[in-house]
């Protein structure tokens, strides 16, 4: 017997690039591989998008954007600063989209460090003391690379970074963010 090879549609292809984001030829060879198993083709070019970010998180991050969320009539803000490669992704759509859902995403989840390394030692050997367990949930309340996405929870914000970085193609860093409250110091 000979194997059939499953061949992607137009619309199968453009429908996962919408969801993904992905390039058209990802998409195909996503769709191609799983033999048309949409969910499955996610999971592939989600896997890419790791790759990518992991052969590119030695790269420096010079350029980048300021996203931004005001919340609450003006009672509430955030910014962060997302940096990338080049000031060419810096001015994608796709890139600035993320600036602004990490945004919108720390104003709702309030983390107070951007990744491990960012927590002071004399916190963490605090945390430590109190036991393994809960110092895993401590992260992921307090580190924002650690959070689930509060708009896909099944997303975590690393994992919704290294997809951006495997679409567009270059390493991309979360900087720094800071949140205001009107009336909290």
């Amino acid at each position: 017997m000979q194997k059939v090879e499953y061949t992607p549609s137009a619309a199968d292809v453009k429908a996962l690039r919408e969801t993904t984001n992905a390039p058209v030829m990802d998409c195909r060879r996503a769709l191609a591989e799983s033999a048309g198993d949409v969910e499955q083709a996610k999971k592939l070019i989600a896997a890419r998008g790791q790759q990518i970010a992991a052969r590119k998180a030695d790269k420096e991050t010079s350029e980048g954007f300021i996203g931004h969320y005001i919340h609450q009539g003006g009672k509430l803000g955030v910014l962060v600063e997302l940096s990338c490669q080049t000031d060419f992704v810096a001015r994608n759509e796709l890139f600035q989209r993320l600036a602004h859902d990490l945004a919108v995403h720390i104003c709702a989840s309030r983390p107070l460090y951007v990744s491990r390394e960012d927590v002071p030692d004399t916190v963490r050997r605090a945390k430590e003391a109190e036991g393994p367990g809960l110092v895993d949930k401590w992260y992921e309340e307090v580190v924002l690379l650690e959070q689930p996405y509060v708009r896909d929870e099944t997303k975590m914000i690393k994992e919704l970074i290294e997809s951006a970085v495997g679409v567009l193609g270059e390493n991309i860093k979360v900087r720094r963010f800071a949140r205001f409250d009107i009336g909290e110091a």
